[in-house]
């Protein structure tokens, strides 16, 4: 992965930063693993705007990805790296031994050609699915399941990854992406690896207008309203706004939100690192 820097010929073009893309092999997508994205604006049934700063972008098609990894002991071959519009990780195509294509979300370092497994006995090799059980100690992973058969939900953006501290029992001791070290049972599956891009978090848009490309439309800051619009709008001239809160009232900073008598507290060893 490496990025890619422009001259400043144009003031859109000074602080712009992206990927090179050298890790894309086509851009010629499986059309059989597309689907019609439908955009909302973040518009409700009715036509009321219930999500601000949504609207807009260009066209896309969803790729359905293969979160679940269910075809056990079957191998298959990696045969393209894609660009993926609707997340910010490559994905990888699959044609599988009996015939059949999936894609799945792309480690970081898998080629074009390589074989890939997931299932019970699999080595742990980058790109191959494992249940918790068989992973070894301190191995890099993502796409974790926090349900057995739910499919992967934990650990899938750019560059993110858990690590498998130990285990105990039924259960195995994982540090997630955000610091916090939880309990997950074994009978979960996890993928080798860290997930591809790395880089993406070092990417500058350089304008306004690649946002706008992206379906995001400009945020406008709660201290520049009226008092009727925000709790921290109003005021002489270029006021504080207070302690910051949201539009509802709750405090941003330090203000924690999660339920005390949430069950799966008893999972969590330790919280993430404010």
């Amino acid at each position: 992965m490496a990025l890619k820097k422009f001259n400043p010929t144009t003031p859109g073009q000074r602080f712009k930063v992206v990927s090179a893309n050298d890790d894309i092999t086509t851009n010629i997508p499986e059309k059989t693993l597309m689907v019609p994205n439908k955009r909302s604006g973040g518009r409700n049934n009715s036509g009321k705007m219930t999500m601000r700063y949504i609207g807009g972008g260009h066209k896309q098609m969803l790729r359905v990805i293969d979160f679940k990894r269910d075809k056990d002991g079957v191998p298959a071959i990696v045969k393209t790296v894609e660009y993926d519009p609707n997340r910010t990780a490559r994905i990888a195509l699959l044609f599988y031994a009996d015939g059949e294509k999936r894609y799945i979300i792309a480690p970081h370092g898998i080629k074009v050609g390589q074989k890939v497994l997931s299932g019970q006995g699999v080595s742990p090799e980058i790109g191959n699915t494992l249940f918790l059980s068989e992973v070894p100690l301190g191995t890099i992973i993502h796409n974790i399941e926090l349900r057995p058969g739910q499919g992967a939900c934990i650990s899938r953006s750019a560059g993110s990854y858990a690590q498998l501290m130990s285990r105990d029992g039924k259960y195995a001791v994982l540090k997630m992406p955000s610091g916090e070290t939880r309990m997950i049972l074994i009978t979960c599956k996890a993928t080798i690896g860290m997930v591809s891009n790395i880089d993406h978090s070092l990417e500058v848009s350089g304008k306004a207008g690649r946002h706008r490309w992206q379906g995001r439309r400009p945020r406008v800051r709660g201290v520049v309203m009226n008092p009727v619009d925000h709790p921290m709008g109003g005021g002489e001239g270029r006021a504080t706004g207070g302690h910051p809160r949201s539009r509802k009232g709750i405090p941003a900073k330090g203000y924690k939100t999660r339920a005390r008598k949430n069950k799966s507290n008893k999972y969590i060893i330790d919280r993430r690192k404010k």
